[in-house]
């Protein structure tokens, strides 16, 4: 079965007993490890895997093709992304008419940018640019980038390349609605047998959560230079009951986000109901 995930540690944790076959009865798997504006497109492909890890945000594209998987993402609260600049700043209107680099274009982190930008900045900003999530914090340093919104481990990291952090659009999110931040999903082809892949997903997490250790050398092997202290922050925060499973509160989250999208314009629309 071809299936592709990011190598954040937080899908390598979440998949590590699938993948080394630790998970009764589940078919073995074919893994492209990919950004996630790379899973984005990819789940756009006549030709794509037959299980992903996308962007919340790039689901209205997809869903005539692909089921929304109700475990094995990332959902919950105090996780969102953040926009930082290497300005002390502290006012959003100063990000009118500036160049913002983001991770992808069909992130969740650029759809509540969007969200939050059209309530928060006058005029709207500048140029946006789209480059790999661990290059936009040199960037911004370096000034080629006038604010970055970033996602994953820079959370932990920022600090270290001098940015200021000028909003937490999770905080904004969760402030603005009461629910948790959808970030990614995981999704698999309507053909296939759905509720067999969410078995063999719980299985894995749950393996992952009784055996925290048992995936540490797979999830450094592909951290990308993170230390073992941050990979750790990053799988306590992304990986949590919702992972388990979406419930009522994760997909409330996800149909306010998408909604509210479809509403503004910001997403093809689509039928809720193809969610669930």
């Amino acid at each position: 079965m071809k299936i592709a995930f990011s190598p954040c540690p937080n899908d390598t944790f979440v998949f590590h007993a699938w993948v080394h076959g630790l998970v009764p009865g589940a078919p073995e798997l074919d893994v492209t490890y990919a950004d996630i504006d790379i899973t984005n497109r990819l789940a756009t492909s006549s030709t794509g895997p037959d299980v992903l890890k996308i962007s919340y945000a790039a689901l209205p594209w997809v869903l005539s093709e692909y089921a929304l998987l109700p475990c094995g993402g990332a959902l919950g609260r105090g996780c969102g992304p953040l926009v930082l600049t290497k300005e002390d700043r502290h006012d959003p209107a100063a990000l009118s008419g500036l160049r913002v680099a983001v991770p992808s274009d069909r992130s969740t982190a650029y759809l509540l940018f969007r969200l939050w930008a059209a309530q928060n900045v006058p005029g709207g900003v500048g140029e946006i640019v789209v480059m790999p999530f661990n290059e936009i914090m040199p960037a911004v340093r370096d000034g080629l980038i006038d604010a970055g919104l970033v996602i994953h481990e820079a959370r932990f990291t920022y600090p270290e390349y001098g940015l200021n952090l000028l909003v937490d659009l999770g905080n904004w999110w969760e402030a603005d609605t009461g629910l948790p931040i959808p970030l990614g999903a995981i999704i698999a082809r309507r053909s296939m047998d759905l509720e067999s892949l969410a078995n063999w997903i719980r299985a894995s997490v749950q393996y992952a959560w009784a055996h925290p250790k048992a995936s540490l050398e797979y999830v450094m092997g592909h951290a990308q230079e993170l230390s073992p202290e941050v990979a750790r922050a990053h799988i306590d925060l992304y990986v949590n009951s919702f992972t388990g499973d979406l419930g009522e509160d994760g997909y409330a989250a996800v149909e306010a986000l998408l909604g509210r999208a479809a509403k503004e314009g910001l997403v093809p629309a689509f039928d809720l109901g193809l969610l669930r």
